[in-house]
C-alpha cells in the first residue's frame, strides 16, 4: 500500500512526468493534490498498471483531488532546453495550474529545481511509494497518451497510435523511410545505428 503522504496534515502536491525517453511528441507532466481522506487500492506507479487500468483511475483521481493538473513542454522546447530540464519545466507548468496552493512539492526522481517559496522533496521510485506521486504518474501517461493517439491520425506511418512517440524498431525505421515531422526531438537519436547500411 502506498503512502498516503511525506508529512500527515499537510498539503502536498506529487508531481511526476510520462514521455521522457520518447522520440517523438511533448514530455506531460502532473501535479496532483490529494485529499486526506483519499484512498484507492489500485493506484500505483502508471508503468505497473495496465492502459485499461490507469484509463478507468483517471477520472477517480481528476474527480476526487483537491487540485490536479496536467502541462506539456513541446518536442522543440525539449530540444532546446533538454529533456531533463523539459520534464522540470513541465512539473512547473502543472504546479502553476493548481487551483490549490501546497505547501510542500514531492517529485518522483532525484531532480527538481525550486518553485517559488514551497519546500519540495525529491523521492527515487516515489511513483511507487506516495499516493500523490502515483496519482500524478497516471494523469500525466493518460493525458500524454491521449495526445499521442490525436497526433496519429495526422502522421499514421509512426504507430504512434501503439508506441505514443517510443522507440520502438517499427517507429525509427519509419523515420529512416518517411524523415521527421515537426513532433520529433532532433537531439535524440533517432536512428537506431543497427539501421544503417554500410
Amino acid at each position: 500500500m502506498l503512502e498516503q503522504f511525506l508529512i500527515s496534515g499537510r498539503v502536498e502536491a506529487g508531481c511526476d512526468e510520462a514521455g521522457r525517453g520518447c522520440l517523438a511528441g511533448p514530455v506531460a507532466a502532473a501535479a496532483v493534490i490529494l485529499p486526506p481522506d483519499f484512498s484507492n487500492p489500485l493506484i500505483n506507479d502508471s508503468k505497473q498498471l495496465t492502459e485499461h487500468q490507469r484509463d478507468a483511475l483517471r477520472p477517480i483521481i481528476e474527480a476526487e483531488a483537491l487540485a490536479w493538473a496536467v502541462a506539456f513542454v513541446s518536442p522543440a522546447e525539449i530540444d532546446e532546453i533538454n529533456i531533463l530540464n523539459a520534464s522540470i519545466l513541465a512539473m512547473h507548468r502543472a504546479l502553476d495550474q493548481l487551483k490549490v496552493r501546497p505547501e510542500a512539492i514531492i517529485v518522483d526522481g532525484n531532480r527538481f529545481k525550486p518553485y517559488h517559496d514551497i519546500p519540495s522533496t525529491c523521492i527515487v521510485k516515489g511513483d511507487g511509494k506516495m499516493m500523490s506521486i502515483a496519482a500524478a504518474s497516471i494523469l500525466a501517461k493518460t493525458h500524454r497518451d491521449e495526445l499521442m493517439r490525436s497526433l496519429d491520425a495526422d502522421f499514421p506511418q509512426y504507430g504512434w497510435q501503439q508506441n505514443k512517440g517510443y522507440p520502438t524498431k517499427a517507429h525509427r525505421e519509419a523515420i529512416k523511410k518517411y524523415g521527421t515531422t515537426p513532433h520529433h526531438r532532433l537531439t535524440f537519436q533517432l536512428l537506431d545505428p543497427q539501421l544503417s547500411l554500410f
